[in-house]
Formats: C-alpha cells, sequence, structure tokens
C-alpha cells in the first residue's frame, strides 16, 4: 500500500467517518413516477412503511409513509450536510423555517441547543422516474458551541463554486467545492459556529468528478488532519498507483499529494477533510453531547419542550407540488 494511503473501508449506504464528522449517509433512489400525492405511484404492499431501508426495486420509504423521507425528529449539538445531487428535498422545522432544494444544492443546518426538522423527498413528476441522489453529512460542534442557538442556510447550486483542471491529455476535471478553498476559491459561507467558520480547522467537503482515464492529484495540505475519500461511482482508480475499487474508502494523510487516475468510466468521489475536534463524545439517536449527563439532558429537554414544538400541519410535511426550489428563513421572507 502507498504511504499517502493509510486505511481501505469498503462502502455501504452508511460511511465510514473520522473525527470531526461523525456520520455520512449516501442515499440513491430510483424511485418510480409519483402519484398526485407527491409519493410513489406503485404499491407499497410488503414494505416496512415507517422503518423501510430494504432497499426493495431500488428505492425506499425511510421512515415516510406516503412520501419517501424522514418525518420530524430532533437533533442537538452537531449540524448536518445535505448535498443534493439529483431529486428534491422540503424542509421544514420547529423554527418556522421552510425550503425545497435539490439539483446541485446544499443545506448546512447547525441543530445547536436543539432543533426539529423533516427531510421529505417529494417525488413531483407524474411522467417519469423520480430519481434521488444526496448525501447526508454529520459534522460535530464542539463543546463550546453545542448549545448555540440553531441555524439554518442555503448553499444553492449556482452559488457553490465548480474548479476546473486539465490534465496533460486534455481531459477536463471537475471539484465542486462546497466547504474548504481550492485554487484560491472560496465557497459561500457555512453558517457562523461551525467547526468549518475557523480556516485553522481546514474542514474541505468536495466533490471530484473524473472522465474516462483522466488524472488528477489531490494536493497536499496541514498535517495531522482527518482525510477520507470515498469513491462511489466509477469502474476502477489508481491512488499513487494504487488500484482501488468502487465502494470502497480511503483514509490519506493529509500532507501527502494523491495521484488519482481514472481506469474506467467516469468516477466520483466524494472528499472529507479536517481536523479532529479531539473531544469526548457520547452521541445516542440524534443527540451528540460530551458527557452522559449532558446526553441525558438533551432526552430530559427534548420531552419537556420538543425544542419549540412543532409548528407544522403535517409531521411529514411537504410543500405545493408548484413551489420551485426555495427557502424561507424564520426571520424573513422566502429567498
Amino acid at each position: 500500500m502507498s504511504a499517502s494511503i493509510l486505511k481501505r473501508l469498503p462502502l455501504d449506504m452508511f460511511w465510514p467517518t473520522f473525527d470531526p464528522f461523525l456520520f455520512c449517509a449516501f442515499h440513491n433512489d430510483k424511485y418510480p413516477k409519483a402519484n398526485a400525492d407527491m409519493g410513489p405511484a406503485e404499491s407499497l404492499v410488503g414494505r416496512a412503511l415507517g422503518q423501510d431501508f430494504a432497499g426493495m426495486d431500488g428505492w425506499r420509504m425511510y421512515h415516510g409513509k406516503k412520501v419517501p423521507g424522514f418525518p420530524a425528529h430532533p437533533h442537538r449539538g452537531f449540524e448536518t450536510v445535505t448535498i443534493v445531487n439529483e431529486g428534491m428535498v422540503d424542509h421544514a422545522d420547529s423554527m418556522g423555517a421552510s425550503g425545497r432544494y435539490g439539483e446541485g444544492d446544499t443545506q448546512w443546518m447547525t441543530a445547536g441547543e436543539g432543533i426539529q426538522h423533516s427531510e421529505m423527498f417529494p417525488l413531483l413528476n407524474e411522467n417519469n422516474a423520480n430519481p434521488l441522489e444526496l448525501f447526508q453529512i454529520w459534522l460535530n460542534l464542539p463543546s463550546k458551541n453545542k448549545m448555540v442557538p440553531p441555524h439554518f442556510a442555503m448553499l444553492w447550486n449556482e452559488d457553490t463554486p465548480v474548479v476546473k483542471a486539465l490534465d496533460s491529455n486534455g481531459n477536463e476535471i471537475a471539484i465542486k467545492v462546497v466547504a474548504g478553498s481550492l485554487n484560491g476559491i472560496v465557497p459561500a459561507s457555512c453558517p457562523p459556529n461551525s467547526w468549518a467558520a475557523d480556516d485553522n480547522n481546514h474542514v474541505a467537503i468536495w466533490l471530484i468528478d473524473l472522465p474516462e482515464n483522466a488524472e488528477w492529484t489531490l494536493p497536499a495540505t496541514a498535517s495531522n488532519l482527518s482525510r477520507t475519500l470515498y469513491f462511489f461511482e466509477g469502474d476502477g482508480v489508481e491512488l499513487d498507483g494504487v488500484d482501488g475499487s468502487v465502494n470502497e474508502a480511503f483514509v490519506l494523510k493529509s500532507d501527502e499529494a494523491v495521484v488519482m487516475k481514472n481506469i474506467g468510466k467516469v468516477a466520483r468521489f466524494l472528499m472529507l477533510q479536517g481536523r479532529p475536534i479531539a473531544e469526548h463524545v457520547e452521541k445516542h439517536g440524534p443527540f451528540v453531547m460530551n458527557t452522559r449527563a449532558e446526553l441525558q439532558q438533551a432526552f430530559n429537554d427534548y420531552q419537556r419542550n420538543q425544542f419549540g414544538g412543532w409548528p407544522w400541519p403535517r409531521h411529514d410535511q411537504v410543500h405545493d407540488k408548484s413551489k420551485e426550489r426555495f427557502a424561507k428563513y424564520a426571520d424573513e421572507q422566502a429567498k
């Protein structure tokens, strides 16, 4: 194994992550045509509705019973970063904020002291299939920011930079920079209390597309960072001359450049990088704290006040089918 590769791990739906990241799920669902209620226009018989993760017929309802997705649920003590490459997500939360986003958009939400939100996947096309592809990434908060006010931000696709590079054969490599900087290109700001808000933490979230036979060098950065490259679509790749397979994660040395060479069809990667927070973590379900006492307090607080309650008519809130992409924040009008 190359000195730049520290570890190799297989990928399934839930991907291995390392401090400061807590979790990464890859949702890749081939939803059928929609019905009039934005659900699948196919029978749901045989599915474990409310807990449908089996992937029957290439798609899942997750916790949804009529529309796929995740009805209202709480979080405290970390952030969610949801990158939607294809399809749409409807957001609603206990602050009264809402949105519909997708087709390359990213939502970055700081749960902080506590929030409820729903993430439903409305199927909008009644004439054709409704594919969905998204990543949900959990980024931890340091202890000093665990109880900051919740914050909801949109990083729209058209505002998210894509860095282009040409290899020696003229192949064009595309690197979408959701967080971190590349070649002096900096994306839109993340929420203010995020671990990623401090440049010294070197948090980077990049989507890398290598065309057939293309080659690109992942640049070296600061030492002692967590840096993981997830190879989720393609045939094969060489990393510093070491053969790699699709559906594999590579834990890399952050201060060494890595030559990536595609040896098949278009290869797609997600890279997560950041300085470890290096604090003890206690987590259970939707809560991530530093001590057992704090974790118990999170459950007690949620049982007492539901983190502000749920202001929407449905726990599986979906917005009007005719709505385009939008964001309505708790303290201002849609934009």
